[in-house]
């Protein structure tokens, strides 16, 4: 029961988390703003502009989605990843394995509507870590095809991958993108572009119809992770499952009697379980 309650409440959520800045990037001038100042470098108009964006690839039809997909007027495309350590090593992010999943899951979805490979349009994978990804102390790292016998000689492929360093600490960096790392390191607003995403960031958690994808995005995953465990842990699905439900309904998700009729427990034993439930997450 502990573990459920880790995941952030709706209101707890911040640029950094994944649903957030995909919300916050759906915004075509700030999504564009946070780009240009990424890349430090004028971007076209955004004309495709999808956040949470699928791609069915995997052998068990499992989807793997882009945090926020953009194609801008130039025909380039920009997949642009937040990504938190959440616990976990940064070896086990396996980022430079999916940068390269991404790169190919783009020029096969661009492929698969009856383009020819000529046509493959130039795109840029971005990171922006709330860490080192690489641990040299770097500010960011980037990446393009280069000849290794020669060094100047660029494959010329048109695919490029940044990784961002946010922990960077150095004052060796744009001012903007100085403040930006500051804002996803720690929330302060010290430029009016972060001051824009903040605002962006206190709005959201305000928005009800966002709360409640929240929500079922987090029983979506909790559903998978269910999926994924071995078998013979019927019993450990099931605690699980009807965690979820208690929590949806500590959160005012559903209701108790919705909850109730999904659980497939008698009533005396939801409200016994649910009492336990709520007196552990509130203990």
């Amino acid at each position: 029961m502990e573990k459920q309650r880790q995941r952030k409440s709706f209101e707890e959520l911040v640029f950094s988390d994944d649903f957030m800045f995909g919300k916050v990037m759906e915004d075509p001038e700030l999504c564009r703003d946070v780009l240009e100042c990424l890349l430090q470098r004028p971007v076209g108009e955004l004309r495709e502009l999808q956040t949470q964006k699928e791609y069915r690839y995997t052998a068990d039809g499992k989807p793997i989605r882009l945090d926020v997909y953009n194609k801008d007027s130039e025909g380039i495309i920009y997949d642009a990843e937040m990504e938190n350590l959440n616990h976990k090593s940064v070896e086990s992010h396996e980022l430079p394995k999916r940068s390269r999943f991404y790169q190919s899951s783009i020029d096969i979805d661009f492929l698969s509507r009856g383009n020819s490979f000529k046509l493959l349009p130039e795109s840029k994978i971005l990171f922006i870590c709330t860490f080192d990804p690489f641990g040299k102390g770097l500010s960011q790292y980037s990446f393009t095809e280069r000849c290794e016998e020669d060094k100047a000689l660029s494959l010329g492929d048109g695919t490029s991958k940044i990784f961002y360093n946010c922990s960077y600490k150095g004052g060796d960096i744009p001012e903007g993108l100085g403040r930006l790392y500051e804002y996803i390191e720690t929330g302060h607003t010290g430029s009016d572009l972060t001051k824009r995403i903040d605002e962006a960031v206190i709005k959201g958690r305000r928005n009800e119809i966002w709360r409640t994808q929240y929500m079922k995005e987090w029983v979506v995953l909790q559903d998978a992770r269910d999926e994924g465990r071995e078998e013979g842990r019927e019993e450990g699905r099931e605690e699980g499952r009807l965690s979820t439900l208690f929590l949806l309904v500590d959160d005012k998700v559903i209701s108790i009697e919705e909850a109730l009729k999904r659980s497939g427990l008698s009533e005396e034993d939801f409200k016994a379980r649910l009492k336990e439930y709520l007196e552990g997450v509130k203990g």
